[in-house]
């Protein structure tokens, strides 16, 4: 575990929140999977300031054909610590004893840093099959980045057996995540003088009615939808995060918007979730249109991602479970990249150190005990490899 902490406090000093470049740690990455005998491909973003990274280690082969092997996917960015009170340098590992603490620790560079370094140990002796890193960028705004890179999987280091995404699961097996699509709703009504506001179409009003709304169909769900008890919330979720408009309070606001999410099950179907909610928009515009044919709620989309749902009897949990029989299966209320890779027909669990109830917060941390038992696993995929 020693090295992996060594890597770890190299990964936590590169300061990769979603919002700044990654391209320090990609370099750093890149050299040291270079130096361990891994083909690297660096694949940028249209900016130029973020990249992800793609490695192989052992026979080559591309497409559906090739030689196939595991890959170990995780992502470098992380969520912001301004407004957190830290009592610890949040981008420096601080070792606590049997906790190491930093931004990052849990979600995910912990596991990236267990990946770095089973990489250096893949390289003391040939593989029969390859092994292969997946390096991500954007996974904390929407899994934005592994969608672009998984366009270029066939052409660069292929198609694995299996993908291991390295999110915090407390080294469970996690068989399923929520699909989410984050949408924007513009509502639109006419400004006037607030003193003959009933004359004017407020949009506040306009948001508020949708919002409404939303809740109904929320409370529709909880009744009568489908239920899935592996979740702490076992139902599709909506969820309401920003609502803004107006500009002065003797104004009637023409302009509001609605931030919202909704979280899906699997099967729930996004698309007919999607067309209730435009039905529901379209519904309370025409209510305002007798005094103001441009009253209007229109739904635009912000970002998407697919969810995973791998049943007890696919082969890969079987493949996971050889090599972590001790482990649990669960499934996670955080989305990950695996629905992604799944969605391009990519077999992929969850399975990481340490717990998201870690995640995102002041103090971050990761148990030593968590690494140790990730690097084990890693061993034993190692090991699976040359067989």
């Amino acid at each position: 575990m020693t090295r992996s902490i060594e890597i770890l406090e190299r990964l936590i000093a590169f300061p990769t929140v979603s919002a700044d470049s990654n391209l320090a740690l990609i370099d750093y990455a890149q050299e040291l999977l270079n130096a361990a005998g891994f083909a690297t491909h660096r694949l940028p973003d249209e900016t130029g300031e973020k990249a992800g990274l793609f490695a192989s280690l052992g026979p080559e082969g591309l497409g559906p054909d090739g030689p196939g092997g595991v890959m170990l996917s995780g992502h470098t960015d992380v969520v912001p610590v301004t407004g957190q009170a830290w009592t610890r340098e949040p981008f420096t590992l601080t070792d606590g004893g049997d906790r190491l603490y930093g931004r990052g620790t849990t979600d995910m560079k912990g596991f990236v840093a267990c990946a770095l370094a089973a990489a250096e140990r893949a390289a003391s002796a040939p593989l029969n099959r390859p092994l292969k890193l997946a390096l991500s960028y954007d996974e904390e705004v929407g899994c934005i980045g592994i969608p672009k890179m998984l366009e270029r999987l066939d052409g660069t280091v292929g198609r694995p057996d299996l993908c291991i995404v390295g999110e915090p699961t407390s080294m469970a097996i996690a068989l399923g995540h929520k699909g989410k699509a984050a949408l924007r709703a513009i509502c639109r009504g006419t400004a006037g003088h607030s003193a003959m506001a009933p004359l004017f179409v407020n949009a506040l009003h306009l948001a508020c009615d949708f919002v409404a709304e939303l809740r109904k169909l929320q409370g529709r769900i909880v009744e009568t939808g489908l239920r899935d008890e592996a979740y702490d919330v076992p139902y599709t979720t909506l969820h309401v995060g920003r609502l803004e408009g107006g500009r002065a309070l003797n104004i009637v606001p023409d302009t509001a918007i609605v931030d919202f999410e909704f979280r899906h099950l699997a099967g729930d179907s996004a698309d007919v979730l999607r067309a209730k909610i435009e039905a529901a928009a379209e519904r309370i515009a025409a209510g305002y249109r007798d005094r103001f044919a441009g009253a209007a709620i229109e739904i635009s989309d912000i970002f998407a991602y697919p969810g995973l749902d791998v049943t007890e009897d696919d082969r890969s949990v079987a493949d996971m479970l050889a090599l972590l029989p001790e482990a649990g299966l669960t499934k996670v209320a955080f989305g990950t990249e695996a629905g992604c890779f799944a969605d391009v027909g990519v077999p992929a669990l969850v399975c990481g150190p340490g717990n998201m109830d870690q995640g995102h917060k002041p103090d971050e941390f990761v148990a030593k005990d968590q690494l140790a038992q990730c690097d084990t696993l890693l061993d034993r995929v190692i090991e699976g490899l040359r067989d």
